[in-house]
């Protein structure tokens, strides 16, 4: 492999563009053209060219991990799905999740906990929460205490206000049990729908 022409990429910074004899274009970063000693006129050996391709390959899987966890965050188990997609062998992929965690930038924990607030912020029971932490790959042992920020007060609220805007005065039961199966669906128990009707007025027989 022997580059032709090392120019500066126009469109991205800090790239630059390996010009190769059969007029292929590599796209090396900085520390490539330094870690590797490239220049116009270099020739590279055929391991040499083998180990620059799989930097670029690694790099590149490496910006698009840290595109994809600064964009919308993500779980651990989200991300590797992601690079697996993108044919990033699955020990690669490890390697890059390992380095998002350590800078901070992937963090399931805090990934938890952001999901529960969101959901219980929307009016969602915790079972239709626990449902949204597996959807989302988060680890089992973390659920527990991401859910402990939702305080029994939160269900009451949010169940006691979406009965006031679903029935509107309303006593018909079939309306209280479209109400009610709604309730259901968000992730609320039959102990915490039939509290909330009881509080509405309804009577109630468990």
């Amino acid at each position: 492999m022997v580059i032709e022409e090392l120019k500066p990429s126009k469109r991205v910074r800090d790239r630059w563009l390996a010009v190769l004899e059969d007029g292929s274009i590599l796209r090396v970063s900085r520390n490539q053209i330094a870690d590797f000693a490239l220049y116009a006129g270099r020739a590279l050996s055929d391991e040499e060219a083998d180990r620059l391709l799989q930097a670029i390959e690694s790099e590149n899987f490496r910006s698009y991990a840290l595109r994809v966890v600064t964009d919308t965050p993500k779980s651990r188990k989200m991300l590797l799905k992601l690079l697996g997609e993108k044919n990033c062998q699955p020990e690669r992929a490890e390697e890059i999740a390992d380095w998002l965690e350590d800078i901070g930038l992937l963090n399931d924990g805090r990934y938890a906990a952001d999901v529960v607030e969101l959901y219980a912020r929307k009016g969602y029971g915790k079972r239709k929460i626990r449902d949204e932490l597996y959807r989302r790959g988060i680890p089992r042992e973390l659920w527990d205490e991401a859910l402990e920020q939702i305080e029994e007060e939160d269900n009451t609220s949010a169940i006691d206000a979406f009965l006031e805007k679903k029935l509107k005065g309303s006593h018909d039961p079939k309306d209280v049990k479209r109400a009610s199966d709604a309730l259901a669906r968000r992730g609320f128990s039959w102990s915490e729908i039939s509290d909330g009707l009881r509080r509405y007025g309804m009577e109630v027989y468990d």
